[in-house]
């Protein structure tokens, strides 16, 4: 393992905050991170697992020990006429892992192209796009449990998957004040993913559910996408909609799009017969939260030196420079006052999807 001491982070979260860890701890192996727990000093915690920095807002410098994700390496480890398995190490960039797959041959992971981060974050959110998440790819992962040094291989039911939403954001249970039962197995905090498998189904067949995906197929005439066709799309779509962290700072989709009872949903048409939904398999109803902002009149508004994105209202953007960056107390700000905005007009609270350090 490598320590590093006073480390500046503005280079390492996707929103370019100018903040600094106390210590920093890179890990390239479960070794390394075992080599730590059983540290005299830095082993006590706490700790912060920071994977591509892609999905955090911080507000201060990080006095807990940050936890620089760094394990490597994907391969085929099983391969037969239902499915293919992939190993993917917990630092390994996303869309890197989905560039890879499609070169090797194996689609199934074309629609969450270009999702920041990396893959040991990704179970942590459930990532998804255009209509596939990361729970309908998913066979298994590794961590560590950070107080006992115990290995650990969750499956998917383990990972208590949902919307944008995991077994490993959410704390503790606390026994029943009845029976003193507890349920559940709330891992936030407690331990570290080093490896993910992946789940590619056979057949493979194109998810075209989403409009855009379905405008670009009609634009292009094709009625059988390739998965390297239907990749490509999604890079463009997503391109002409969300800024490039490169170059201007933000934290990707910042609101989960809510989701509202058909009732709910029949309410809110009655009086904007615009807004864009989508029925889910459950029988709710999933609102676009950037609609909801963008109709609120915040799209393209600053608060200091955040701001919301010209082409997009669900992303919140750096609008300061290198030398004088957005603090995460101005994100935050701006944040509050767009959830007061939607819950005011429409009696929905958003709920952000980044974690707030």
């Amino acid at each position: 393992m490598v320590v590093e001491k006073n480390v500046p982070l503005q280079g390492l979260n996707t929103f370019g905050i100018a903040a600094r860890a106390h210590t920093l701890v890179r890990l390239r192996s479960e070794q390394d991170l075992l080599d730590l727990l059983a540290h005299p000093e830095l082993g006590r915690g706490p700790f912060f697992v920071l994977g591509g920095g892609s999905n955090i807002v911080i507000t201060g410098d990080v006095r807990p020990v940050v936890l620089k994700m760094e394990i490597g390496g994907m391969a085929v480890v099983r391969d037969d006429e239902r499915a293919t398995i992939v190993e993917v190490g917990a630092g390994v960039g996303w869309h890197e892992c989905v560039a890879w797959t499609l070169a090797q041959g194996l689609p199934g992971l074309e629609n969450m192209a270009l999702i920041p981060g990396t893959v040991g974050a990704a179970p942590v959110q459930n990532i998804g796009a255009y209509g596939v998440e990361l729970q309908d790819r998913f066979e298994s992962l590794d961590a560590i449990h950070l107080e006992t040094g115990q290995r650990l291989r969750l499956d998917a039911a383990q990972c208590a998957f949902g919307y944008r939403d995991s077994v490993f954001k959410h704390a503790l249970p606390q026994p029943a004040p009845d029976t003193g039962a507890v349920r559940g197995m709330g891992l936030a905090g407690r331990c570290v993913i080093t490896r993910v498998r992946l789940r590619l189904p056979k057949p493979w067949r194109a998810e075209l559910g989403y409009l855009d995906l379905e405008r670009r197929r009609q634009l292009e005439g094709v009625e059988q996408p390739t998965a390297q066709q239907v990749f490509d799309w999604v890079c463009d779509i997503r391109r002409a909609k969300l800024p490039d962290p490169q170059v201007v700072g933000n934290a990707g989709s910042f609101f989960k799009n809510p989701t509202v009872t058909p009732d709910q949903c029949q309410d809110i048409i009655a009086r904007e017969p615009r807004i864009v939904h989508y029925p889910m398999p459950d029988g709710s109803i999933k609102l676009a939260a950037g609609w909801l902002i963008e109709a609120c009149g915040w799209k393209g508004k600053t608060i200091g030196k955040a701001g919301v994105y010209d082409k997009q209202a669900l992303v919140l953007v750096n609008r300061g420079t290198q030398d004088d960056s957005v603090t995460g107390g101005e994100v935050m700000t701006l944040a509050r006052a767009i959830q007061t905005s939607v819950y005011e007009r429409f009696g929905i609270r958003l709920e952000p999807e980044p974690v707030v350090l």
